[in-house]
């Protein structure tokens, strides 16, 4: 674990892509590099992108990823509702999405 959040602190972590490609990568047993290519085809960038801190913000406020900072008129989505976000668009299984849909009955 200490090794992986030094490599997705080292890409920015959430305020570029560095969170996205460490679940990626924790999710689906990928390698770094094969994480940041999924992650780049699943966002529709390049893996020079994922680190590019402007780009990133863009597509967290698009696509309702969070961000680290606030922003008084973004519409931001944070929290669960966040993470709902990531897992459906990335293709994977968060624990706490799936405990969350469990409680609340609308697991598949």
């Amino acid at each position: 674990m200490e090794a992986t959040h030094a490599i997705a602190a080292g890409m920015g972590g959430v305020r570029t892509a560095g969170d996205l490609v460490l679940r990626v990568q924790l999710a689906k047993k990928l390698r770094i590099n094969e994480a940041k290519q999924y992650v780049a085809d699943k966002l529709g960038v390049s893996i020079t992108e994922l680190c590019d801190v402007i780009t990133m913000t863009d597509l967290r406020e698009r696509y309702g990823f969070g961000l680290p900072h606030y922003e008084p008129d973004a519409s931001v989505n944070i929290g669960m509702e966040a993470k709902f976000r990531i897992a459906e668009k990335l293709g994977i299984r968060i624990n706490s999405v799936e405990k969350f849909k469990e409680l609340a009955g609308t697991a598949v």
